[in-house]
Formats: C-alpha cells, structure tokens, sequence
C-alpha cells in the first residue's frame, strides 16, 4: 500500500502571496491530505532571543486535528525551503558554543509543547543536514546533530525520529542514525545553468534503502518527493511554461508512478 502525505510551510505560502491558513485548510479539506509535514521555524518562534511564541504553529496543529490528519513535525536549525537554514537574526554574533545552546532549548522546548499533541506521529530532525550544496548558512557538525537526536529521544521516547538524506547523499556509515531513514527523491530541476533529468532507475533507490536498512538496522522511505517546480529562479517568478518544464500533471502521474516502483514511498 503507498501512501503520500503534502509539506506545509507557511514561509513559502507567503512567499506566493497565499493565505497560510486557507491554503492549509484546503490542502485538508480540499485535496483531502491526511498526512502532514508541518515547520517549526526557529526564526519564526524564537524571534527574540529566549523568548518563544509558538502560535503560528499551535492553529496548524489544530487544523490538523480538526481533519483527523497526522504530523510529522521538522524541528531544528535547517528545515524546508529557502535558505534551509533558518536562523533568527540574534544569533549573528554568538559563539558557537552559545548558539548551539540557545537551539537545544528552543527544540526541547519545541519537543515539550507538542509531544502529547493528538496528531502528532514523528519528529524530522535537521532537514538534510548534512547537505553542503544547497542552502545558505549551514552547519554540518555531527556532534551538534548527534546530541541533538539524544535530546529529542531523552523528552519524547513515545514518537520515532526521522532524519533525511539528500538525492545524491550515499549510505549512512557514519553516524548519527536515527529511527527511521527519509530520502529525498528528486527527478528534474534547473542546477547550474542548465536543466538536469535524472535517469536514475527506481531499482536505485530500492538497493540504496536495503543497503542502509542492512547497515543500520533502520527502516528507509522516500520523505521528499518532488511534486513541484524547480528552475532557474524561484517559482513565483517563474512565467507558466517555465514551470511546465520541470513538472505538469502528466509528470505529476509519471512521478508518482515511479516512486511506487522503488517500494520506498509508505510513509511514515
């Protein structure tokens, strides 16, 4: 059985100059969307420094209980969309030593407010983390990533934690290792002047998921699909045919077609 779930993000609504909350709704409503990636932006939450407002997020989670639809919620300093790492501008001038603090308590406290939350099924820790290639400001310390999993399991054992790998990330020898592995699945896109198609067989993915099950003992599946445009300039720029390029609802179907074939797409 395949089961596909959509990635809210209320940066990016506005980015398009759609209303987050009935952009939402209808995504519930409308499409019918049952399974949810939901961001807990730092820079959002966390706008002065020790000082958390989680209200934006508080009405996602109530729309998602409202349509009985489950969460998987990104925490940490790099979720989706643009620049990826996402960070509040008080930050600009700690040490990294004061920094990091300020990020632990700010997922604990993440962590806290909605563990016993109804809908919520998991935590996304560090979308992509150790991506180098796309993104502004990142950081790629492994033992910042690994004290950050022990975090989140020591304040919630109740919720498995997912960690993702990029497209082209390989197999995880290295840790940290999470409870379940999430790849990003990505098959054309605008990268360097030029657009690129992947001809990547679904068998790929299949082989790559047993060998890391293998390794670590975690079970894998794709946690980012793409279902959207990727060009030379963000979407809202984008004129209609610009778009079609990289998809259209044909490709829409042959996309989700392919991702059946890799056996990797039950969602968790």
């Amino acid at each position: 059985m395949h089961s596909f779930g959509v990635s809210f993000s209320i940066k990016y609504a506005r980015e398009l100059d759609v209303n987050p909350r009935a952009c939402l709704e209808a995504a519930l409503k409308d499409l019918g969307a049952r399974r949810l990636r939901l961001m807990s932006y730092w820079d959002i939450h966390e706008q002065k420094q020790g000082v958390h407002d989680f209200g934006e997020l508080d009405w996602q989670f109530d729309l998602a209980k409202k349509y009985g639809a489950k969460v998987s919620l990104a925490i940490g300093l790099r979720q989706p969309r643009w620049p990826e790492s996402h960070w509040p501008a008080w930050t600009k001038d700690l040490d990294a030593t004061t920094w990091q603090q300020y990020l632990l308590n700010y997922i604990e406290t993440t962590v806290r407010r909605y563990r016993n939350h109804p809908s919520l099924q998991s935590w996304q820790l560090e979308n992509e983390a150790l991506l180098k290639s796309f993104g502004l400001h990142g950081n790629y310390d492994r033992r910042r990533l690994q004290q950050e999993l022990q975090l989140v399991k020591q304040t919630d054992n109740m919720h498995p934690v997912i960690m993702t790998m990029s497209d082209s990330w390989g197999i995880p020898v290295r840790k940290p290792w999470p409870d379940i592995f999430g790849i990003s699945l990505y098959r054309r896109f605008y990268d360097r002047g030029a657009y690129r198609y992947s001809r990547r067989p679904a068998w790929f993915y299949a082989l790559r998921g047993r060998l890391i099950t293998l390794l670590t003992g975690r079970p894998v599946f794709i946690h980012e699909l793409q279902m959207e445009p990727w060009g030379p300039k963000a979407t809202v720029e984008l004129s209609h045919d610009e778009q079609r390029q990289t998809m259209n609802p044909d490709y829409f179907n042959q996309t989700v077609a392919y991702a059946a074939k890799t056996g990797k797409n039950n969602s968790h």
